[in-house]
C-alpha cells in the first residue's frame, strides 16, 4: 500500500464496512464525475476488496484471513480482536477492508415496533430499507431447502404467533447471501455493495492507512490527515466531505481526536445482551424426515451445506429478537453435531433492547494514547433494574421456545458477557435537534459541522434488539442523499484546491 496519490478528493470515508461502502456506492452511482477514497486501517483481504471471508474456499486460507483481521491483542471471534475492557469483556472489533461486513452472519431482519426511528416517517424509513436490501443482496428465500426449518418455524409460529400482527410473527431469516445451483452459498460482504464502484478508477481503495484526524476550518471539512502504517509516512489530503465509518467505538475515538466534540459523544452506548440455548430435534421428527426425503447425514452436508436460521421478530410486548440457527449455520459453538443429522441441532440466540443510558459510553483521555496514537479509550456500561428484568424474560422465552422445539442440550440457557453481540450502537447518535442528546441529525450530519458525516450502527438512536446492518445502511442511503446535495452545491462553487 503507498499513500493516495490525488492531490484531493470530493469525497474520503474512513473505514470500509457495510455503512461507509454504501456512501461510496451510491456517490459513485448518482455522480458521475466524483472523485472518491475510501480508507481502511486494516489490509486488503481478497480481491475483490470486501469479500465475505465465508467465500474463500480454502480452510487455510480463510484462517489466514481471518487472523490478518484481528490485529494485535488477544483473538476474540475469528476475525476480531477483544478489547479487554473490564464493564464490556467480550467487546471486539475487526480491521480490515471490508470490516465486519467480511465477518458477520448476515442477518438482516427489518427493525418493528420501538426498533423504529421516529425522527423518519415510515414510508420514507421503508424506502431506504428496500434500497438497503437491494445493496446487501438480501433474501428470505436462502435456506428453503434446508431440513428441518419448516418444521422448526412451525414449532415455533404455534408458540410465538398467537397475538402477532402478521409482519412480527415467526418468519425465515431474511439473509444477505446468494444461493448457488449447487445450494452453497455466497455470502454478501462489502465487495457487493461497491459492487462496479470497486473496480472504477474515480474510486480509491486504500488498505493499511490510518485516519489521525479529520481536519476543519471553522467548522467546514477540509480534508483528512492520514498515516501509512507500512511506511510511518502522514499526509494530509483535501476534501470537501468526509463520511466517517470506523465503527461504534472508533467513529467517536476519530472525532475526539479531531477536536468535535458534541456533549453526546461516545454516549447512550447500546450493546444487546445475547442469551444462548441449543436443543436438539426429537428422534421422530429426524425419522421422518429421513424417511421422506431419503437422504442420508452426508447427502445433506452435501446439498445443504448451511442449515435453516429462522427469526422471532421484536415486539413492544416481548422486547427481544430470536435468531434460531441450526447447526453450522450459528457462528457460535452450541453443541457436539458429531454424529448427528445436519439441521436436527438447533441454537436459540436472543437479542434484548437495552435500557439505553448517557452514562452507557466511551470516555476518551487526552494525553493518553493507544498503539495507533489516537485518545485511548474507557468503556463504562452496566445493566440497569430494566435490563435485568428484560434478560429474565428473555431467558424465559428461549427455554419456552426450546421445549417447543426439542429436548434442551446443556443446562439452562446462558447469558453471554456483555460485548458479544458485536452489535454496538449509539455512540454517535441522530437526533431531532442540536440539545446535547445526539451526535448528528436525520441525515448524519454531524451537528456544527459543514461537510461531516457519521455513519454505521452507531448512527441508530432507538433501543433495537434485531441485527442492526440493515437499518444503519438505510440510513446510510438517507445520508448519501443528503451528501450528493451538499457535493452538488460544491460543485457550483470553485473546485477543491490540492493539500
Amino acid at each position: 500500500m503507498s499513500l493516495p496519490v490525488r492531490p484531493a478528493y470530493d469525497l474520503v470515508v474512513v473505514g470500509s464496512g457495510p455503512t461507509g461502502s454504501t456512501y461510496v456506492r451510491e456517490v459513485y452511482d448518482h455522480h458521475p464525475t466524483a472523485r472518491v477514497l475510501l480508507l481502511d486501517a486494516g489490509p486488503r483481504l481478497s480481491d475483490p476488496p470486501g469479500l465475505h471471508v465465508k467465500n474463500i474456499q480454502d480452510p487455510a486460507e480463510r484462517a489466514r484471513a481471518q487472523r490478518a483481521s484481528e490485529g494485535p491483542g488477544p483473538a476474540g471471534r475469528p476475525g476480531t480482536r477483544l478489547l479487554g475492557t473490564p464493564e464490556l469483556p467480550a467487546a471486539a472489533v475487526s480491521t480490515n477492508v471490508g470490516g465486519m461486513g467480511a465477518h458477520w452472519t448476515g442477518a438482516c431482519p427489518r427493525p418493528g415496533d420501538g426498533e423504529r426511528i421516529g425522527l423518519i416517517a415510515d414510508d420514507e424509513l421503508d424506502t431506504h430499507l428496500t434500497r438497503a436490501e437491494r445493496l446487501l443482496n438480501v433474501t428470505a428465500h436462502s435456506f428453503d431447502q434446508a431440513p428441518f426449518a419448516d418444521e422448526v418455524r412451525r414449532r415455533l409460529s404455534a408458540h410465538f404467533d398467537p397475538g402477532r400482527p402478521a409482519h412480527r410473527r415467526v418468519a425465515p431469516m431474511p439473509l444477505a447471501v446468494t444461493p448457488r445451483p449447487d445450494g452453497a452459498h455466497t455470502w454478501s460482504g462489502t465487495d457487493v455493495v461497491l459492487g462496479a464502484a470497486a473496480r472504477d478508477e474515480r474510486v480509491e481503495i486504500a488498505d493499511l492507512c490510518l485516519c489521525l484526524r479529520v481536519v476543519l476550518d471553522g467548522g467546514t471539512v477540509t480534508g483528512v490527515v492520514v498515516k501509512d502504517l507500512t511506511t510511518g509516512e502522514e499526509r494530509g489530503i483535501a476534501a470537501r466531505a468526509v463520511v466517517v465509518a470506523a465503527d461504534a467505538l472508533r467513529t467517536p475515538q476519530l472525532l475526539h481526536a479531531s477536536g468535535v466534540r458534541p456533549a453526546a459523544l461516545g454516549r447512550y452506548l447500546n450493546d444487546q445482551p445475547q442469551i444462548v440455548h441449543a436443543v436438539r430435534l426429537p428422534d421422530e421428527v429426524v425419522a421422518a424426515h429421513r424417511a421422506v426425503t431419503g437422504r442420508t447425514r452426508d447427502e445433506d452436508g452435501a446439498i445443504v451445506p448451511q442449515s435453516g436460521v429462522s427469526w422471532v421478530p421484536y415486539t413492544d410486548a416481548q422486547p427481544f429478537h430470536g435468531q434460531v440457527m441450526q447447526l453450522d449455520a450459528s457462528p457460535v459453538p452450541l453443541a457436539d453435531g458429531a454424529g448427528i443429522e445436519p439441521g436436527a441441532v438447533v441454537g436459540l440466540g436472543w437479542f434484548c433492547a437495552k435500557d439505553v443510558k448517557s452514562d452507557d459510553r466511551v470516555e476518551f483521555t487526552d494525553g493518553v494514547t493507544d498503539a495507533h496514537g489516537l485518545p485511548d479509550m474507557r468503556i463504562h456500561y452496566r445493566y440497569t433494574d430494566d435490563d435485568l428484568t428484560t434478560i429474565e424474560q428473555a431467558k424465559k422465552a428461549v427455554t419456552e421456545a426450546g421445549a417447543a422445539l426439542g429436548v434442551p442440550l446443556g443446562d439452562a440457557p446462558v447469558l453471554l458477557p456483555a460485548g458479544s453481540s458485536l452489535h454496538y450502537q449509539g455512540t454517535t447518535r441522530m437526533g431531532p435537534a442540536d440539545d446535547g442528546t445526539s451526535v448528528c441529525d436525520s441525515h448524519s450530519r454531524v451537528w456544527g459541522t459543514q461537510g461531516l458525516w457519521v455513519a454505521g450502527n452507531n448512527v441508530i438512536p432507538t433501543a433495537t434488539a434485531c441485527n442492526p446492518t440493515l437499518t444503519s445502511v438505510a440510513l446510510a442511503v438517507r445520508g448519501a442523499r443528503a451528501l450528493l446535495a451538499h457535493l452538488a452545491r460544491a460543485d457550483e462553487r470553485t473546485p477543491v484546491s490540492p493539500a
